[in-house]
């Protein structure tokens, strides 16, 4: 079995795989560099493919077409237990009959390491994840969060070259979400381990990751940095799946005008190339629609639906021809008001594909 330094940070390089279960291809032309010590996110709906990405670097998963490797050594063709990867389940995977302590040493005993060793490295990460009051405690004892920091130390312990982390969080209240995701990245930085992340909650991916790969049908779609990707999306998939997004039906006039209906053009500033007279929607953030006076508007709206979100209101807003937008904003309005808005596209698509998971109603397309 090859061993890694566990001081050291590995890259991750991922070249045309290709994953395929007999007629269904899974995973097709996956390309990806991972820097080492990055905290790498595979997002995306269900079924998209990043589940059996993170199975196929684990070895679960036997790969059509391509290698993985990992501080420039393939491995591809090693079997699962030879990768030497720590993973970390969505369902925690303890083993109900052993104790945190031997559950979390069970790597460390199959390695044969030496007993004080074997003591000293899991005392260690006990601590690390604050689990040193429960070495003897059994899973059927613990808390969600106790048993997920359980199934991290373990595949920790082993000192992996990479951590692998499917979806850790899903099964876990809202609250204790937010505090293990950032536990989970503090430990990841302390340690300076390259770690791939499988989430489809667009919120967690911005929060945690250095860079976040979006997926959809078996292939990436982009991959950038949180703001970049959020702020400046390669496609309206992208542009939908990472948070609340307003398409607004029109004509590209040229990269500083779009003509949104017969007598009303707005200005714009596309980042993109566009052919003009070809481009069929702008797309804007809710945030980015200011409520205004009528000076500065483009357009006037009624307030339609009003949803309080706590330190923010979303507005549907009716603009023209029964066409609506989204708007989120700390001022308060009341349902029927009549508002004035202002907004800059910067960004123009062709054709609009819309994720399954996002909760995005046809009022977001005009």
């Amino acid at each position: 079995m090859e061993s890694f330094n566990h001081h050291s940070s590995f890259d991750v390089k991922i070249n045309n795989l290709k994953v395929q279960f007999d007629d269904f291809v899974a995973l097709n032309n996956i390309n990806v560099n991972i820097k080492a010590g990055e905290f790498f996110t595979l997002l995306g709906p269900s079924g998209c493919g990043k589940t059996t990405l993170l199975r196929s670097i684990a070895g679960f998963n036997k790969i059509s077409n391509g290698n993985i490797l990992i501080g420039g050594k393939n491995i591809s063709i090693l079997q699962p237990w030879e990768r030497n990867l720590g993973f970390v389940f969505q369902n925690y995977a303890l083993w109900p009959t052993m104790t945190v302590f031997e559950n979390i040493s069970y790597g460390l005993k199959v390695r044969k390491l030496p007993k004080d060793k074997i003591i000293s490295k899991v005392l260690d990460i006990m601590r690390l994840v604050k689990l040193e009051d429960y070495a003897n405690a059994y899973p059927s004892s613990l808390s969600g969060g106790m048993q997920q920091r359980t199934a991290l130390a373990r595949a920790l312990v082993i000192d992996p070259p990479i951590l692998l982390l499917d979806e850790p969080l899903s099964n876990l209240d809202a609250k204790l979400r937010i505090l293990l995701r950032n536990e989970i990245r503090q430990i990841q930085k302390r340690l300076s381990i390259t770690a791939l992340y499988v989430t489809h909650d667009q919120e967690e991916a911005l929060d945690i990751s250095d860079t976040i790969a979006v997926m959809n049908e078996g292939e990436i779609i982009q991959v950038g940095y949180p703001r970049q990707i959020y702020k400046d999306p390669n496609s309206s998939f992208v542009a939908d799946f990472l948070g609340k997004a307003n398409f607004i039906k029109g004509k590209a006039l040229s990269k500083n005008e779009f003509k949104i209906s017969d007598n009303i053009t707005i200005k714009t500033n596309f980042k993109n190339d566009i052919d003009i007279n070809k481009i069929n929607y702008c797309f804007i953030r809710p945030e980015d629609v200011k409520i205004c006076n009528k000076d500065n508007s483009i357009i006037s709206a009624t307030i339609i639906e009003i949803s309080f979100l706590g330190n923010l209101h979303r507005y549907l807003v009716k603009i023209f021809d029964e066409q609506f937008i989204t708007i989120e904003t700390n001022e308060s309005h009341k349902i029927n008001e009549s508002i004035y808005i202002n907004f800059l596209p910067t960004i123009g698509f062709e054709k609009i594909e819309i994720s399954n998971n996002n909760e995005i109603n046809n009022e977001n397309i005009l």
